[in-house]
């Protein structure tokens, strides 16, 4: 509930230029940031994946852990691939 007469009356205008304010990328746009982090996230899932993969290639059959590794491993790929790619950020809405 607001406050007693914080309601903006019904005929007042609109302000031009106070809506509100566009959402900043969680990167702020900057490449080499994106480029950085992803390239680190993706790094980072390639060690993970290493651990079970090593074992496996033993012929050991993978245990519920080695399992959660790889998956945990292909989420942080995922990850990874989002940053880089920056889906949002080429998103842009056409004005009709």
């Amino acid at each position: 509930m607001s406050p007693r007469g914080a309601e903006a009356a019904p005929d007042a205008a609109a302000v031009p230029g106070l809506g509100p304010a566009s959402p900043r990328p969680l990167f702020g746009g900057c490449w080499s940031c994106r480029l950085l982090s992803g390239a680190g996230l993706l790094m980072a899932a390639v060690w993970v994946y290493q651990g079970p993969r090593n074992v496996m290639k033993k012929g050991t059959p993978p245990s519920m852990g080695a399992i959660a590794q790889i998956t945990f491993a292909a989420g942080l790929a995922g990850w990874a691939i989002v940053i880089l790619a920056d889906p949002v950020g080429r998103w842009q809405r056409r004005e009709p």
